[in-house]
């Protein structure tokens, strides 16, 4: 049976982190969906247009990942996408209330879709789309946190800053 999966987030920008928990999902189920959600509230600073060609080319070498951007409610986006799984990751204790609630909510909405939540890799689990691009806004190297297409695009994007 060929599971789909349905990851989320603003992925503003799309790090390291998130690469290796999809990388690692992508051989757990027979197809992902990297969904990068508009997110106007979290005033991003790339355009949904702009994170999903990024996420594209971040994980352009795994063929059973699709990036797709949405803007509605996750659990009508993951049936319309015939998704089963909501894919999560957990960087630290400290996320998982906050990924909890979501996953209790999820249930609700849509109760043939199961959470599942995978941790990144130690060398990740402190990197989050918000600090990375603090430090890109700083003019700080975030070469080690992000894809080099990416550290590209946060570099243009901050050059004036």
């Amino acid at each position: 049976m060929r599971i789909t999966a349905i990851y989320p987030g603003t992925f503003d920008p799309i790090t390291l982190g998130h690469s290796d928990i999809i990388r690692r999902g992508s051989s757990l189920f027979g197809r992902i969906i990297v969904a990068v959600a508009e997110s106007p509230r979290k005033e991003p600073s790339f355009s949904l247009a702009e994170r999903v060609r990024l996420a594209q080319a971040s994980l352009a070498g795994l063929p059973n990942v699709e990036v797709r951007g949405f803007d509605r409610l996750l659990a009508r986006f993951a049936r319309e996408q015939g998704a089963t799984v909501i894919l999560r990751g957990l960087r630290a204790v400290s996320d998982f209330e906050h990924e909890f609630q979501l996953a209790a909510m999820n249930r609700q909405l849509a109760p043939e879709l199961e959470t599942m939540f995978l941790a990144p890799a130690e060398e990740y689990s402190f990197v989050s789309s918000s600090l990375v691009r603090e430090i890109a806004r700083l003019g700080g190297d975030v070469s080690n946190f992000v894809t080099p297409a990416v550290a590209h695009a946060l570099a243009e994007r901050y050059a004036d800053a």
